[in-house]
């Protein structure tokens, strides 16, 4: 099971720990090698990014971003993480629960998970759907301010 912490990171299935906001490129990638493999990846705005696939769902992870015009960094270390899942696997129960707040993102009707979670989203949490259901999920650290 991945469990989303909208303010830490990413639990990550078994005994992998956490992927933590603010973790450099190595530590991150480490952590999720314990559960797949891991594969370069680009993000714009980001010095690192990587990706990983984990039954029938892709992980993409990014850090050390800039500002929009690359000229001061917006967010040292881990600063957004993603999970997707298979396109042909949209209905239905994934293979590995993704999880907030006790609740299964994936595989059943969005209105039911979006009643689930009539408190509200973080804002750093979105959610992306392709008809009935929830697809994507991303989460991403606050930038820190600028002159601090």
């Amino acid at each position: 099971m991945f469990e989303l912490l909208p303010e830490v990171g990413l639990r990550l299935p078994g005994r992998a720990g956490t992927l933590r906001f603010g973790t450099d490129e190595r530590t991150a990638q480490w952590a999720v090698a314990t559960v797949a493999d891991v594969r370069d990846g680009w993000v714009c705005g980001a010095h690192w990014a990587f990706s990983a696939q984990y039954r029938g769902l892709t992980l993409d992870a990014y850090g050390d971003t800039t500002d929009r015009l690359g000229r001061y960094q917006d967010t040292p270390g881990l600063a957004g993480i993603g999970l997707a899942r298979d396109p042909f696997t949209l209905t239905g129960p994934a293979a590995c629960p993704v999880v907030l707040r006790g609740i299964d993102l994936f595989g059943y009707p969005a209105a039911e998970i979006s009643d689930a979670l009539s408190e509200g989203l973080p804002p750093t949490l979105r959610l992306s759907a392709d008809g009935l259901y929830f697809t994507a999920v991303s989460v991403h650290a606050e930038p820190v301010p600028v002159g601090s």
